[in-house]
């Protein structure tokens, strides 16, 4: 992957330079193996599109969000403290982030303890350089393909994003169906609220299971997400279910930079 050009906000300091957009990678997109080609197909979008972007590559750390979430409010701000003290310190005004967890957390949580930044979803962020003409998807790969999307909670129900993701979507030439829960209705995938790292507590069906169950109704070819941990919970349901061979668990972003052929 030399190819893909990433600078570090202390590079572009050094040569007196400022990005217009700081992307947020997330623990997920910096250390998961399957999140890191999401994370991939958000550089490639914006090394396409010309974005001048930096990450904050060893000085980014985790947003708090899963020790909030499990509630541990001490190390959570005590985390956000030591990430905003770098924002602040890099003046950053904008955040895109493939992460909703970051998303949320950096856009809701983050102001009241000093940091405020206009953060927007990378499914946002897509969208607008296709409304500015600076990308233009041609959907030939994925012509006559089913394609569901599962609202990631802290993107649709959190904070009310669930047109950017179908918009690209219906730039593919693809069949966009929804489960029937969906958008406002939408049932989480089991990993949010710190769940994605600890045991599953007693029942008869694991969260994500139920929601594949959902997305096997509609017969798609293609389950996108707009989450890395989304992605890793629907991936396991399709695993679940043995349909590894027929179904796709996809992000936004890589639909898009596979149609954009990058």
């Amino acid at each position: 992957m030399s190819n893909l050009r990433v600078p570090t906000m202390a590079e572009m300091m050094m040569n007196g330079e400022t990005p217009d957009i700081l992307f947020w990678v997330g623990c997920s997109g910096s250390f998961d193996d399957r999140a890191k080609k999401i994370t991939k197909a958000v550089v490639k979008i914006l090394n396409h599109c010309g974005v001048k972007f930096a990450v904050l590559g060893a000085e980014e750390s985790c947003t708090g969000d899963p020790a909030k979430r499990a509630g541990n409010e001490f190390t959570f701000q005590m985390q956000a403290m030591m990430n905003i003290q770098v924002l602040n310190g890099y003046e950053v005004k904008k955040i895109v982030t493939a992460c909703p967890h970051c998303f949320n957390t950096l856009k809701n949580e983050y102001p009241e303890l000093g940091g405020t930044y206009e953060v927007i979803h990378h499914t946002q962020l897509i969208q607008n350089l296709i409304n500015e003409g600076k990308l233009t998807v041609e959907g030939g790969v994925f012509k006559g393909k089913k394609i569901t999307f599962h609202d990631p909670c802290y993107l649709g129900r959190g904070n009310d994003v669930y047109e950017a993701p179908r918009e690209l979507i219906q730039k593919l030439d693809a069949e966009l169906v929804e489960m029937k829960r969906c958008k406002t209705n939408g049932l989480c995938c089991g990993a949010g609220g710190a769940q994605m790292f600890k045991e599953a507590e007693k029942g008869n069906k694991e969260v994500n299971v139920e929601r594949t169950e959902d997305a096997l109704e509609v017969k798609p070819n293609i389950i996108a997400t707009g989450c890395p941990f989304c992605n890793t919970m629907m991936t396991d349901g399709v695993k679940h279910f043995e349909k590894e061979q027929e179904i796709q668990v996809l992000d936004v972003a890589e639909l898009i930079a596979n149609a954009v052929d990058l």
